[in-house]
């Protein structure tokens, strides 16, 4: 049972269209802790890498950032890297750059084609937004679009709207992950996700955090999302599920939704 879109990248889907992709973060704070953490996570085989640059002591240097980033995707051996800056006020680590520089970078790498995905907020500055989709375009670099809420779930019709406004400003990926207070939270995502989905033009990604949460990280791809975030040598956010286990759950699940 598959009920989203699979992610394409070049024109192809992604480990010939699996559902759900798994991405495992990287979020050293050196360019040696970067790869030292790249070479545990290939042993255990993820779909997509992210590298969440916010960690990077040294996110201010355009050219150690591309440096880095060519040299993840010459040890990845061809599996995709995204390319995430979190801000601060969803969830991700504080840095010195100032948004307009974060957008130079995300320029910068987007030109380099030493990545493959671009994730950027979708609460920026809307000039930001269309700067980022621009140079992402121009460059075959696919781009995610995102919403966080790290504090609670919002209410049905916003998270569709979250997840629509992410089409109509030029994503090629909707994400939305919210923070749930309880079950019912979860069963508000799960239904957005679902709806979302089943009306978008586009595939979308989408998960709870937390404890709660990581029921969404192991079958919130038969509500339509397309990838789960796992943990391959360190963690990015809360609720995140060790790779192995993520890989058997899914095991299972899929085995029984298709009878066998």
């Amino acid at each position: 049972m598959q009920t989203g879109k699979p992610i394409e990248l070049h024109g192809k889907a992604v480990s010939g269209g699996k559902f759900p992709l798994i991405c495992t973060p990287l979020v050293g704070r050196t360019r040696d802790q970067i790869l030292s953490e790249l070479q545990l996570i290939l042993a255990k085989k993820p779909d997509i890498l992210e590298w969440r640059v916010d960690y990077f002591e040294d996110i201010g240097n355009a050219a150690e950032v591309i440096s880095v980033a060519a040299s993840i995707r010459q040890d990845a051996g061809g599996i995709p890297l995204l390319f995430t800056r979190r801000s601060a006020k969803e969830g991700g680590e504080k840095i010195s750059l100032a948004e307009d520089e974060v957008v130079t970078l995300y320029q910068a790498v987007c030109e380099s084609r030493c990545v493959d995905i671009v994730d950027f907020e979708m609460n920026n500055n809307p000039v930001h937004i269309r700067q980022v989709r621009e140079v992402s375009k121009a460059n075959d670099t696919k781009l995610i679009l995102s919403f966080h809420n790290f504090s609670f779930t919002p209410g049905l019709e916003l998270l569709n709207q979250r997840f629509l406004e992410a089409e109509q400003l030029g994503a090629d990926i909707a994400k939305v992950a919210v923070m749930p207070r309880n079950l019912e939270d979860v069963l508000t995502l799960m239904t957005a996700t679902l709806k979302s989905s089943q009306k978008l033009k586009i595939p979308l990604i989408s998960m709870s955090m937390g404890g709660y949460g990581s029921l969404t990280r192991l079958f919130g791809w038969t509500f339509g999302s397309a990838l789960t975030f796992a943990v391959g040598a360190s963690s990015s956010a809360p609720g995140q599920v060790p790779i192995e286990d993520l890989n058997t759950v899914l095991g299972i699940l899929q085995k029984s939704i298709a009878g066998k």
